[in-house]
């Protein structure tokens, strides 16, 4: 019997890895949870077309929309862990919501195999010009000298902007007051007028605000300078140490897809990312490849959801 179940192993072993040599062998989902035309659809875009280039096989983008990223992600969860039914992840969907929320309909660790990291985005710390601060080191000691007298933008209580300056609060020790705006469309107009003090963007739209010279970009947000504007020093150069925030875009697949087949996946998408074509498409959306296993990329998620976790509760944010 011992022989047998062996044997069986064995042979089921051996069926998934001729499985995982041969994907794909037919259409491959990329469902997007978010909205389309946003960033995080146009990567998949990219992605899937250059994967399809290297596969010979199409990669198709389907877009679902809703519920914070939940309905796209749900329906991923329950979708056959074949290889063919992937989620392009956000660290809003795998991250931010799940320290946020307690009733999320799917469970970001549980229901998901990681595949890759795709991309990540650094972001930049905008500063009306009202403020008179020409550096972040003349910023925080404003904020000091007056504590609740400045305040930060953002798109809403839980957005990343948010929590992301909830955490410079934190770090540097500040009392700013946030002003949670309905989308940001107003953002840049009121900062140029003083209305509002700071706010984070995307570098590719942020950016140009900045060398017409309607509003300040003091600083980028990540571990290291972006390359779209290499002049502009991290938070942590600037006198906020081991500060550090970059937003971040994934590829899962449902819970239970074999080992090897998740190691295929990994390799097909690093090679594509290694591509210098792909880091020039991405510059252009503001985003950089990302690289390493499936593990690299599950730790690092791990210790991005923990880190949102943490500071959640320390701050008391609660949910609208």
């Amino acid at each position: 019997m011992k022989l047998k179940h062996t044997l069986l192993a064995v042979a089921m072993f051996a069926t998934s890895l001729v499985h995982a040599q041969a994907w794909p062998t037919k259409p491959v989902r990329l469902v997007v949870p978010v909205s389309p035309g946003g960033t995080t659809d146009l990567l998949a875009r990219v992605v899937g077309e250059a994967l399809q280039k290297t596969t010979g096989q199409p990669f198709v983008v389907d877009g679902k929309p809703g519920a914070a990223g939940a309905i796209g992600s749900v329906e991923v969860a329950r979708a056959p862990a074949d290889g063919y039914t992937l989620l392009v992840a956000t660290s809003s969907t795998h991250a931010v919501a799940p320290a946020m929320y307690n009733n999320l309909r799917y469970d970001p660790v549980a229901d998901f195999t990681p595949i890759a990291l795709l991309a990540e985005s650094n972001n930049l710390l905008l500063v009306s010009p009202a403020t008179g601060a020409k550096n972040i080191k003349e910023l925080l000691e404003l904020i000091r000298k007056k504590p609740g007298q400045f305040n930060y933008v953002s798109s809403g209580i839980g957005s990343f902007a948010h929590l992301s300056f909830e955490l410079l609060k934190q770090d540097a020790n500040l009392f700013i007051t946030h002003i949670p705006y309905k989308g940001t469309g107003a953002t840049i107009t009121d900062l140029v007028s003083g209305q509002v003090h700071l706010a984070m963007d995307a570098i590719p739209s942020g950016l140009p605000h900045v060398k017409e010279g309607r509003v300040k970009g003091l600083a980028v947000t990540g571990s290291h300078r972006s390359p779209l504007a290499p002049e502009i020093p991290t938070l942590a150069e600037s006198g906020v140490p081991n500060f550090s925030v970059m937003s971040w875009f994934g590829l899962y697949a449902p819970r239970g897809l074999p080992p090897e087949l998740q190691r295929k996946i990994n390799e097909e998408v690093n090679k594509v990312m290694a591509r210098p074509e792909i880091a020039a498409r991405f510059a252009q959306l503001g985003i950089e490849p990302g690289k390493g296993s499936a593990a690299d990329f599950a730790k690092m998620v791990a210790a991005d959801r923990a880190k949102w976790t943490e500071l959640v509760k320390q701050r008391h944010i609660k949910p609208e």
